[in-house]
Order: C-alpha cells, then structure tokens, then sequence
C-alpha cells in the first residue's frame, strides 16, 4: 500500500486569524490613486495609511494603542502638494516615517508619540532632486538615515536624511521602475522595470551587476525582493496572463531555481517576505485572500503552505516587522488591510493551552530597531548584517529620538592652501571625478524641473488671460 507523504515543516500549521471588530479601525478613506504600492505600512507603535485628501497628498497615522472607529476630523499628515504615493517607516525609529508624491518630492516626518492633536504639516527635512512623481520610498535595512528614492524620471536617488543632501544618484533604467528591494546587509538591490528586466544594483559602484530579461514573459507589472540567502523571488504574469512566482539566483539568472503559475487575475502581487521564518505572504490589490509559501534548499523550493480568505478585497497591505508580534499568542506575521482590520498569523501546533513556554523554533533573534552602521560608514563600502535581538521577553519600543538634520554649509568651509600636482594624492581622483558628475546630474535634473514648473506656470498664466 503507497502512503502520501507530507513534507515535514514547522510552518505547516500557520492559519490565518482577523482580530474582532473593536480591536480594527474602520472608516478609513483610503486613498484611490492608482498607483500599485501598499498604501499602507504599520511598526510597532503606529499604522499609517495614505487617504483620500482635498488640496494635496495626506496620510493617516494611528496609534496601535488606540483602535475603533475613526472620526472623519482626525489629523492628518499634510505637507505635499500633491497625492501621496509610498510611505516607509524607517526601521532604526518607530517615529520617523517617509513619503513620495507626485508633487516631485520625498519627505521624512517625525511622528510623536501621542495621538495628533492638529494636522502635521511640516517635515523634518524635504528631499528634492526629482523632475516627475516620487513613486518609491525605502529605508536602508541597516544603515542609520540611508532612504532610497526612485521616480517616474527613471532616476534613483539614495539620501542621507541627516544632512538632507543626495549621495548617490542612479539613472541606468530607461523606463518606469515598478519595485526597488535591499538584500539583507544593504550592499545591493534589485529592481524590476518596465522595460521587463530584473536587475541588481550595487549603488556605491553606481552599477548594475546582473540582469534578466522577461523573467516573467507577460508584459504586465512585476515585483522583486531579495531573501535571506541573496536569492531573489518574483511575482509576475505569464505570456497568457497567469499569474506566477519565480525564486532566482542572481549569480546564475540563465534557469530560475522555480517557477510556479497560481492564478488568472489583473492584480499585481506583491510580496512581503519573513526572514526569520524564509516565508513570503502574497496579496493583490482587488484579492480577497492572502496565500503564503515556505521557501527551502529542497525541491520544489518554493513550497505552498496555505491560502487565508476574507469577504471583501484588499486595498492596501503593511506588514508588521517580526519584533512586534505578540509571541504569547504564537503569531508569526501581522497584516493590516483596507479597513485596516487586523489580521495575524498564528502557528496553530505552538498555539495550544498547553504551550505556555517560549517557542524558540519559532522565534529565532530578530532584526532590532538599532542601526549597525552610520551612512558615512556605508558609504565607504562597509556593509553589515542587521543587529539582532532576543523576543524571548518581548519587544518594548523604544522612546523617540528626535531626528536631527544638520544641513552643511558651504561658507563655513575655510579655503586650503593650494598645493602643487606633486603633492596630491591622485588615488583619490576618480572618486572626485564621480562625485562632480554625480553633482552635475543632480543640477541637471533640478534645471529641468524648473523649466517644467515654469512651463506649467506659463500653461496657467496663458490659460487664465
């Protein structure tokens, strides 16, 4: 007699669970721009999620202390000029969130700890250097005050928000970029475009170190995000329109490691990937289920565990970092979707009464909110995995630190005594020769924006005579 055999994982039993009603947020004008990102993002002190605003871009931000109904008078996070479009909580301060808009800007905004009392409207430092909508904001996995910015320009801008000035700018996409992931130290990442290529970046090199062509053959949006093993998986669509997911190693991009077709549908997957437990989450704006996939050494190597489904579609997902999940409750993941209920993901075997003790195969140390390096230090080609602390006792946030943005000054510079050739290090000459053409694209790009505003000021002015 032939037996099935089921493929041993500890993840097996993870199911979905939405918390009760009062525990959520509900009314919450989330916002209808068309735009794929998540709309949405959550850490553990606050959710915050773009909404529909008169007069430009606003976003929400909510206590997770307080939960309910939201009063259509709440304060919002107003400051762009236009629609927001991607938010990202930095991942070293559970105060500090970022945004890009259409209005051509990226801004950082200090969230205080209590509730909002009147709209926020002025953030702590702006980020200009892009000519079109800023579609794409990340932080830098574990370098203090690294943002990543990319645009509808084409253009990719790596920041450091502490002195508000751009380090690194990247212009080797001919077309708009659909997503932008970190490896797990930070030395690369990767895009998808749409010109249907898969690239790796190395931004300190200002190259691009590997790329595929069509990993996926259709022509619709496709997303990318490293994993822990610097394996890239990607969500994509077939040549009929199928949706599928593709694991791939970046040094050998000829053959995928695995590919798997999973459905017909319009929406855009977009992957929220676990490093702890090397599971990834799938949701699709207009889905009304979350599918989610252990990824292992072993053949097929992206294995499907299980599929949660709820009654109305998803509008916007955040995924909760693994230190602000209740380990008392065995939760492996939190999901926040459109009305902002909450969804947790919980291992039912760890789950019972009887397992009071701390389940350490489930929690290994996590990434922790304290950075490993200093911008300065990246940038200097340093790289370091992220710190990681213990969950056993549970993760306490922190109290906020006010980010400060010292801005240089150009006067206070004092002139050098001029030295002959002889006496120069001329070692250093190529970085001076990349960091003048990094300045004159950086000028370039801002004269263009200028003609552009000037240009629309002109449209206006002619259009009201």
């Amino acid at each position: 007699m032939s037996r099935s055999i089921v493929r041993q994982s500890k993840f097996r039993h993870v199911f979905g669970q939405t918390v009760k009603a009062e525990q959520g947020y509900d009314d919450i004008r989330v916002s209808k721009v068309t735009w794929d990102s998540s709309f949405c993002a959550v850490n553990p002190k606050f959710l915050a999620v773009i909404v529909e605003s008169s007069g430009g871009g606003a976003f929400l931000v909510l206590p997770l202390s307080k939960s309910g109904r939201v009063d259509k008078n709440y304060p919002l996070v107003v400051g762009h000029s236009g629609p927001v479009l991607d938010i990202d909580w930095c991942p070293h301060d559970d105060n500090i969130l970022a945004s890009g808009s259409e209005d051509c800007t990226a801004m950082v905004w200090q969230i205080p700890d209590h509730s909002l009392t009147r709209p926020l409207s002025d953030p702590v430092v702006v980020l200009e250097g892009h000519s079109k909508r800023v579609g794409i904001v990340t932080w830098h996995p574990t370098a203090r005050n690294i943002l990543l910015t990319a645009g509808s320009d084409n253009l990719i801008i790596i920041w450091n928000v502490g002195t508000g000035e751009p380090l690194i700018s990247m212009d080797d996409h001919p077309d708009l970029i659909y997503s932008i992931s970190w490896n797990r130290n930070g030395s690369l990442f990767c895009t998808t475009c749409k010109d249907r290529r898969l690239r790796v970046c190395d931004p300190r090199k200002r190259e691009v170190v590997a790329e595929r062509l069509a990993p996926h053959e259709g022509i619709r949006p496709m997303r990318a995000i490293f994993t822990r093993d610097g394996n890239i998986f990607t969500t994509g669509f077939t040549r009929m329109s199928q949706r599928e997911l593709g694991l791939w190693d970046p040094t050998n991009f000829e053959e995928p490691i695995a590919v798997l077709e999973l459905d017909t549908s319009n929406g855009v997957l977009l992957p929220y990937y676990d490093a702890d437990a090397n599971m990834v989450y799938l949701c699709g704006k207009g889905d009304s289920s979350v599918r989610y996939f252990e990824i292992t050494d072993e053949p097929p190597y992206v294995h499907y565990l299980s599929t949660f489904s709820t009654k109305e579609p998803q509008r916007g997902m955040g995924f909760m970092p693994k230190r602000g999940v209740d380990v008392s409750k065995c939760e492996i993941k939190k999901e926040r979707n459109q009305k902002a209920l909450c969804l947790t993901f919980i291992h039912l075997a760890n789950s019972l009464p009887q397992s009071d003790l701390f389940q350490d195969d489930l929690y290994p140390d996590t990434a922790g909110a304290e950075p490993a390096m200093e911008a300065e230090e990246w940038l200097d080609g340093r790289d370091e995995d992220p710190i990681l602390v213990s969950m056993r006792e549970g993760y306490v946030p922190p109290k906020s630190r006010e980010l400060k943005v010292a801005k240089k000054n150009v006067l206070d510079s004092k002139p050098t005594a001029r030295r002959s050739m002889s006496t120069l290090d001329t070692s250093s000459l190529p970085r001076l020769l990349e960091e003048i053409q990094n300045l004159k694209a950086t000028v370039l790009s801002q004269e263009k924006r200028i003609c552009d505003l000037e240009n629309k000021l002109s449209q206006f002015t002619n259009g009201t005579d």
